[in-house]
């Protein structure tokens, strides 16, 4: 899928290789030939394949599955269908310099969903005045949408399961007071209907401008 003339996937490889990010590991399930025939020669960042054409992992298996190429360092993790637009910096950098892994575990991309393009003002997490994210009570508004990019640390996937989605671990997290989020400086866009598409289309034709 594109938007603004460019794939989804090559928005967030882009965004990437801006904020310093030299390798990216892909995992390719759907259409992996044509993803794997897109990415090939690309250096900005230099790009590993993680195949699961054999099953889906799930967000949190896909990871497992790669995690010991991560050298034991905390690493970014970006969803394939969300794209967003930078404020005056890079929110991957802002991210970086805020991840503290003495008292972090997990570091979210958060947005106000009431702002977000395509995600229908449903939000995520409730953002606490000292940085901590929570789930919402049954009942209470969740002003804030998951961005699809999080800063995590390889010892949150030891003893999981093959198969897992991350919520597991950003729950742990959150029982623990280690889950925290920063509030995106810019514009999500969470690109997963044509309605949403044409909205963004329509967002980045301003920013071309």
């Amino acid at each position: 899928m594109k938007a603004g003339g460019k794939t989804l996937l090559d928005h967030n490889l882009d965004q990437l290789a801006a904020g310093g990010v030299t390798r990216a590991i892909i995992n390719v399930h759907y259409l992996p030939d044509q993803i794997i025939a897109h990415v090939k020669g690309r250096t900005a960042p230099s790009i590993t394949i993680s195949d699961e054409r054999d099953g889906i992992l799930d967000s949190g298996g896909g990871i497992l599955k790669v995690i010991d190429q991560f050298g034991g360092a905390p690493f970014f993790s970006l969803n394939a269908d969300t794209i967003w637009l930078d404020g005056p910096h890079s929110n991957l950098d802002r991210m970086r310099n805020a991840f503290d892994p003495a008292a972090m575990d997990v570091l979210l991309l958060v947005a106000p969903a009431v702002t977000t393009i395509g995600w229908g003002n449903r939000g995520d997490f409730v953002l606490n005045q000292d940085g901590t994210l929570r789930r919402p009570e049954k009942g209470e508004v969740a002003p804030f949408a998951y961005t699809g990019v999080a800063i995590l640390k390889p010892e949150s996937f030891a003893g999981r399961p093959a198969i897992f989605s991350l919520n597991r671990i950003f729950d742990d997290a959150a029982a623990a007071g280690r889950l925290f989020g920063l509030r995106l400086d810019g514009l999500f866009m969470h690109v997963g209907t044509p309605e949403a598409l044409a909205e963004a289309e329509r967002a980045l034709s301003l920013v071309d401008r």
